[in-house]
């Protein structure tokens, strides 16, 4: 499972919404969580979190 970095909701990484950033996959739970982190990526990349919507196979 991934962490939704906009709302913190777990999501499986089948889920039809992803963005790509800095070479790391971010999954959402909806596609309005997408769009937020679409506006500013760097914000939710950078928010603490290391494991945040990252999946580390």
């Amino acid at each position: 499972m991934a962490r939704d970095p906009v709302c913190g909701m777990e999501v499986r990484e089948d889920v039809p919404h992803r963005s790509e950033y800095e070479g790391r996959t971010y999954y959402f739970c909806c596609r309005g969580c997408k769009v937020e982190f679409d506006r500013d990526p760097r914000r939710y990349a950078e928010s603490g979190d290391p494991d945040a919507g990252e999946s580390r196979h």
